[in-house]
């Protein structure tokens, strides 16, 4: 069984992968996605990936508000991806406490992006954090 951080990063791949397009049936792409790449499935892979899908106008609301002047379009993909989950986990997941949930959002940022994102999210989601009282 994967642990968090495992499944937190086959999330990634998923929401960064939706990101393009490819797929209008969200599902197909889970399911062609979790084959393809021998994701071990697991309740919290398939309740963040279709949570976050489900509120990502909520989750992207948060990040424009604290994005200082920055539209979505100008954010990385993966900077977006890894924000969504971080946020997500949150508002929705209560065992995660806020202070985790940063460090592996910011942790995930580093190992995929580089180092400005990894600053830039944890920006945004300490803000995120400080206005949600966690």
């Amino acid at each position: 069984m994967l642990n968090r951080r495992s499944s937190r990063e086959a999330v990634l791949g998923l929401i960064f992968e939706n990101e393009f397009g490819l797929y209008d049936d969200k599902t197909e792409l889970y399911e062609n996605a979790v084959a393809a790449r021998g994701i071990e499935e697991n309740e919290y892979i398939r309740t963040l990936y279709f949570g976050i899908l489900e509120k990502q106008n909520e989750l992207d609301a948060y990040i424009e508000k604290y994005a200082k002047g920055r539209t979505l379009a100008r954010i990385s993909k993966i900077a977006k991806a890894v924000m969504r989950i971080s946020i997500y986990e949150m508002l929705y997941i209560d065992d995660i406490p806020a202070s985790v949930s940063i460090n592996e959002a910011v942790e995930l940022a580093k190992q995929y992006d580089d180092d400005k994102t990894k600053a830039f999210v944890n920006g945004i989601l300490n803000a995120v954090k400080e206005e949600l009282g966690k």
